[in-house]
């Protein structure tokens, strides 16, 4: 097996040296073998561990613990337990897959929800709390989806907010995207564009952040972005069996 210094792994992969010097304080590789004036020896296993850290840390998606499942399989592969990383990589994968289909459920309810008439439509009113209690979600979420403009509410003479049919029917919209972790300004996006166009592609629209955005997080394009975590969880699959078949091929390491 080749030996590199820590320089060399750097530059192999792309980072400063002290990246690699910070891997090792993490525990996210193997600690590495010294020479009597103190300098580590690198091997090509962990050549492979910092490549797999590097390519593993590309996935943006940080809801539901993916993230904590990521830094878990890497000191997992660290350890030298590729068995267990693999089992939990591919429990990571089936995580993103549920992600992909509750993102994708959403708006299919969306799509559902617009395309007819529904009980809400009728002219019952409702307070702040009935419409909460009604769709079993918050105040404080009803209060923060109106702050962000997600919903202009109407008032009576005394001030109180009222909830029309069609608020609710928004509102149902609002809580299944959030739910499937979409971000208030992708739904915000999506609902402006279906009051200007019924036909708009909502798929479309919520996934596309507009090039006006100031700040764009992984939530507004969160289609893509679990699509590139799956494509990453994929390699990252390949890259622990080689490490693997590595370590097999050198178990004095």
């Amino acid at each position: 097996m080749n030996t590199y210094r820590t320089s060399e792994i750097a530059n192999k992969t792309g980072i400063h040296p002290n990246t690699v010097r910070l891997y090792e304080k993490l525990n996210l590789i193997t600690k590495p073998e010294r020479l009597p004036n103190g300098y580590r020896v690198y091997t090509d296993l962990h050549l492979e561990q910092v490549r797999f850290i590097r390519m593993a840390l590309k996935a943006e998606i940080l809801q539901n613990g993916l993230r904590k499942q990521v830094i878990a399989i890497i000191k997992k592969a660290s350890s030298l337990g590729f068995d267990s990383a693999l089992l939990m990589n591919g429990a990571y994968l089936q995580q993103i897959h549920n992600e992909q289909k509750r993102s994708e459920e959403a708006i299919e309810i969306t799509k559902k929800l617009l395309s007819g008439k529904t009980e809400e439509q009728e002219n019952k009113v409702y307070t702040r709390k009935e419409a909460a209690d009604y769709l079993n979600i918050s105040m404080d979420s009803l209060r923060n989806w109106e702050m962000n403009g997600l919903l202009k509410v109407k008032r009576r003479l005394n001030g109180y907010r009222i909830y029309t049919g069609e608020d609710i029917l928004r509102l149902k919209i609002i809580r299944s995207l959030r739910c499937a972790n979409y971000s208030l300004s992708a739904i915000l996006r999506m609902l402006d564009a279906l009051s200007k166009s019924p036909m708009t592609d909502i798929r479309q629209v919520i996934n596309t952040p507009a090039e006006t955005e100031d700040i764009i997080s992984v939530c507004d394009h969160l289609l893509t972005a679990l699509s590139e975590a799956e494509t990453l969880a994929k390699a990252m699959e390949v890259q622990l069996k080689k490490m693997k078949k590595l370590l097999s091929s050198n178990p004095t390491f």
